[in-house]
């Protein structure tokens, strides 16, 4: 069995089909514009990074290309200890197997935060701003990804997946919480079709993942999501 991290939100896309996941993350926003509206809004130049929830370390190397120092938290063992040989040439990045909620890390010590698609959903995520309000130093920021339910046929199969997955919860939470947000319209494009309904097959339930895969001609889908963000 795997070493899950106390308090860890279970994420079965990644943590059951990771070799997979890979192939979403490489699809997923060929432009780089999530990165250059975070970018836009916090350079981390120089700066130190925190990449919440990293999985398999996909983005830290192109993170590590211009921050100075790369840290990497992922609960899930297996997937971290990926992450660290991922990046074991990198001099830069070091990776560490816990939870949003329980950061490794000084106080003060992370210039920019960055979780994409992982555990800060809305109501419940309290312990883990706490934690980026203790390490994200004054002047830094962080930066939520995550997928828009209210636009597309993307968040369309989503809400069928989860039901009980309310937006208007979710958006008065974070309006509570002081943090702004942006929509990002973001695609994926994959290389072989067998990819994209892979991909689909992790996403949804396997009667939605069928209707979304009758649905989606073709090799790309859109893929809206939402930018959140908060200066420190």
């Amino acid at each position: 069995m795997p070493r899950i991290a106390k308090g860890a939100i279970p994420s079965p896309n990644i943590w059951n089909t990771p070799q997979i996941y890979e192939l979403e993350n490489r699809a997923v926003d060929p432009e780089g514009a999530a990165d250059a509206a975070m970018r836009a809004l916090r350079p981390w130049n120089g700066a130190t990074v925190l990449d919440i929830g990293c999985g398999t370390g996909f983005h830290l190397p192109v993170l590590a290309s211009e921050a100075a120092q790369v840290v990497g938290v992922e609960p899930h063992g297996d997937l971290a200890a990926l992450a660290a040989r991922r990046c074991a040439a990198l001099a830069n990045v070091a990776v560490h197997a816990a939870a949003a909620q329980n950061l490794p890390l000084p106080d003060a010590s992370v210039d920019v935060a960055i979780a994409r698609w992982a555990y800060f959903f809305g109501p419940g995520c309290e312990p883990g701003l706490r934690e980026l309000t203790r390490v994200v130093r004054r002047g830094g920021a962080a930066f939520v990804l995550d997928l828009d339910a209210t636009r597309g046929a993307f968040g369309r199969w989503f809400s069928r997946t989860v039901p009980t997955y309310s937006v208007r919860e979710v958006e008065s939470f974070w309006d509570r919480q002081g943090w702004q947000r942006r929509p990002l319209d973001l695609r994926m494009a994959f290389e072989r079709r067998a990819d994209l309904e892979a991909v689909l097959r992790i996403e949804f339930t396997p009667e939605v993942a069928e209707q979304a895969i009758a649905e989606t001609p073709g090799l790309e889908l859109p893929y809206p999501n939402v930018l959140r963000w908060r200066y420190y």
